[in-house]
């Protein structure tokens, strides 16, 4: 089983950065791939970012450029670094991962983008 639990998220202006921690439990958290999604009200849930337990990362063309996914397979935690941010990148960001065919949802953190 895995547990993740995401920190990091809040209000800030236009142009400013946050950096999104998802921290996850067990022993096998360099064998799993993260991803990052965020659901904004009233729209679909949207993969931003996923990165392999090797490192390889790979980005939806909405944010590319402007987020980095990392992890550091020492402490489980896996990192979305969010620069330059938008209005529109308000949602609720999520982590998630999936072992053994089972998908694993953090619960979540609010970003608030104002203008």
């Amino acid at each position: 089983q895995v547990q993740l639990v995401e920190s990091g998220g809040g209000l800030v202006q236009a142009g400013w950065s946050l950096r999104l921690s998802c921290a996850a439990s067990g022993s096998t958290f360099s064998l799993i791939d993260i991803d990052w999604y965020r659901q904004a009200p009233g729209k679909q849930r949207e993969r931003v970012a996923g990165i392999s337990g090797g490192g390889r990362t790979n980005y939806a063309d909405s944010i590319k450029g402007r987020f980095t996914i990392s992890r550091d397979n020492a402490k489980n935690i896996a990192y979305l670094q969010m620069r330059d941010l938008k209005p529109e990148d308000t949602a609720v960001y999520y982590c998630h991962a999936k072992w053994w065919q089972i998908d694993y949802w953090g619960q979540g953190t609010q970003v608030t983008v104002s203008s």
